[in-house]
């Protein structure tokens, strides 16, 4: 009898045909999670053939011409060597493709503000909230912007007027040469609002 313990070695037809027959199941950038569905499908698939026949099987060709055979360690070695990751050479570029533009961040931030604080009044109980959406509508502004190689650090923050005075300071470790940063502020009657936003230079 044939183990009903069966793994599939698939030649590169098979892998042709998975790719069509199994097309819209799993997502195509997980290449691994595909091939293997897909193996598994047709294991299961001949298992399937195997078990529904009415006599003893002592022996079975090949299904359209695909071929099945025990995975050995060398198989699975030769497998996920294939399957690997692919590596680039170092470009050994020391700066951006599309340097970070303050004045055109500072000019999007001033515009947001703009929008969504114009018309509102101070409220303490929303604050936070308002705050964490600005600053998340501000950071996927910036992103779409396109300058690669940056990391953004994006923070809002809303002070009631009450006749007070205040003072704000930040502290970082900077490389003056890549990082930068900007600032924009909305003032209405009820209130002082400041974005600020940090370009962290990522290699």
């Amino acid at each position: 009898m044939i183990s009903n313990k069966i793994q599939v070695f698939p030649s590169s037809d098979t892998i042709l045909k998975c790719q069509k027959t199994f097309n819209n199941q799993i997502p195509k950038n997980d290449t691994k999670l595909y091939f293997f569905f897909c193996f598994k499908k047709h294991a299961q698939i001949l298992k399937d053939r195997m078990r529904n026949s009415s006599h003893e099987v002592h022996g079975m060709e090949p299904v359209d011409g695909e071929s099945f055979a025990e995975f050995g360690k060398s198989e699975i070695f030769t497998l996920k060597t294939s399957m690997a990751k692919i590596k680039y050479a170092n470009t050994y570029k020391m700066e951006p493709y599309r340097k970070f533009q303050a004045h055109l961040v500072r000019n999007k931030a001033q515009l947001i503000l703009t929008q969504r604080l114009q018309k509102t009044k101070y409220n303490g109980a929303t604050s936070v909230f308002l705050c964490n959406s600005i600053s998340e509508e501000i950071l996927r502004a910036v992103k779409d912007m396109g300058f690669d190689r940056y990391k953004y650090v994006v923070t809002v923050l809303i002070v009631q007027k009450t006749g007070q005075a205040i003072k704000m300071s930040s502290r970082w470790v900077w490389d003056v040469a890549r990082d930068n940063w900007v600032s924009a502020k909305c003032e209405t009657e009820s209130f002082v609002s400041l974005a600020l936003i940090m370009a962290c230079y990522y290699e």
